[in-house]
């Protein structure tokens, strides 16, 4: 394997303490040495980082692959690509394909198409119950044996709380987080945005705010009851974020993922019904993205998630009722987040805590940063650079982002897996 030296780069590790001008050195694979004014043999690839951030690769734990089953939407492939050329070094797929992954034929089919097709690390997530029907437990675990990480039926809640504690129980003891999508579908009936003005305004059936919370109170109860690991999926309202303080405060097991789309868009971007910006949970009020703002600045939401979930452009081109949840968001996530460095909600360490280090923590892996003979996932971002968001250009076969036409600030100069420039 080729040596990779990164010349004079801003090499930023939080779990390390690191923030300084240096170069690094990958040999083997791995970082094997952090240092001022290196020197190399001939036969050294050199990235010239000068002006540029070098960080531990980024980690997804949110983001829909669709492979099996819905390979129309995007393949491990697509999904993998798209996740490089976001600085993504990691991601975990969701369960939701077809069929769903609640066995261990499906987890290693996954592992296969990664390991020959992907272009990053793909680490699988099992579905709690058997279907994601939320009725029997699945073969918890045959899933971790087989490669799963975590456990979740991502998109489709678990509303019976007799079996969400039982999936609490026996994942505690394989030590398995269960990350939980929080929502009273008897609530949000066949709601399709927020429940406001602006849907009534619209037209609209809308899913109040109470539907992720009284989800998110239970399953927090129930975590307490069970000292399971839970994580809370893609929080969205000011009451859940409350909540998941709370519940920190009295040590209960629990962390929470938040999206960029939470932190930067309101209910009213779905005026003129663009689909692209239909996502479940659905986009909130201005009173939510604050809050939501000031819990991942205080560390009541421990990381950034994209909720990555692509859909064909003639799904996405129906009647907003009848439109698929989700939108894109491997490419555009790290400048969003940027963004909010330059708003003064998070510092750089911040970002690169949430969107790296921290996720590794949660999952239990090791990876998230730069210490000497970690394996070399990094992430080299151009901070200055500013670009448009052009649906057409981006890798993933999905094109629903609600970024479209944004002019953002910050790109992926260069992503590392495993010592290998797998972007650009």
């Amino acid at each position: 394997m080729k040596k990779i030296l990164i010349k004079s780069g801003r090499i930023i590790d939080p779990v390390n303490n690191l923030d300084k001008v240096s170069d690094l050195l990958i040999e083997g694979g791995k970082v094997a040495r952090i240092d001022s004014n290196i020197s190399i043999a001939s036969d050294t690839e050199v990235i010239d980082a000068t002006g540029q951030f070098v960080v531990p690769g980024l980690i997804d734990m949110h983001t829909h692959l669709r492979e099996p089953g819905y390979e129309y939407k995007e393949t491990i492939s697509t999904g993998t690509m798209a996740a490089a050329a976001g600085g993504f070094t990691t991601v975990c797929c969701m369960p939701n394909t077809r069929p769903v992954n609640d066995s261990q034929a499906i987890t290693e089919f996954i592992l296969h198409k990664a390991a020959t097709e992907g272009f990053v690390n793909v680490l699988p997530i099992g579905a709690i119950t058997k279907g994601s029907k939320g009725e029997e437990i699945a073969e918890m675990a045959e899933l971790r044996e087989a490669g799963c990480i975590a456990l979740s039926d991502d998109g489709r809640p678990v509303m019976n709380g007799a079996v969400m504690r039982r999936a609490l129980e026996y994942a505690k003891m394989l030590h398995l987080p269960v990350i939980s999508h929080c929502e009273d579908t008897h609530l949000s009936e066949e709601g399709v945005m927020n429940e406001g003005l602006i849907s009534t305004e619209m037209g609209l059936r809308g899913i109040p705010n109470v539907s992720e919370d009284v989800m998110v109170a239970r399953d927090i109860a129930l975590s307490e009851l069970t000292g399971g690991q839970l994580h809370i999926a893609h929080v969205s309202t000011r009451g859940a974020v409350e909540l998941i303080r709370r519940a920190k405060e009295r040590g209960i097991s629990v962390t929470a993922e938040t999206c960029p789309h939470y932190l930067v868009l309101t209910d009213e971007a779905v005026t003129g019904y663009n689909t692209n910006t239909k996502m479940n949970p659905p986009l909130r009020a201005l009173s939510d993205v604050e809050a939501v703002r000031e819990g991942l600045q205080d560390g009541t939401i421990d990381i950034i998630a994209t909720d990555h979930a692509p859909h064909a452009q003639e799904e996405k081109e129906k009647e907003f009722d009848n439109a698929p949840f989700g939108i894109t968001g491997l490419e555009t996530a790290l400048s969003i987040a940027l963004q909010l460095v330059d708003e003064g909600v998070l510092t750089l360490r911040d970002v690169i805590m949430k969107m790296s280090a921290r996720p590794a923590m949660i999952l239990g892996i090791d990876k998230g940063s730069l210490h000497i003979t970690s394996v070399a996932d990094i992430t080299i971002i151009s901070p200055h650079t500013a670009w448009v968001v052009d649906p057409v250009h981006l890798k993933s076969k999905g094109k629903n982002t609600p970024f479209s036409g944004w002019k953002l600030k910050g790109k992926v100069s260069a992503t590392i897996v495993g010592g290998k420039v797998v972007h650009p």
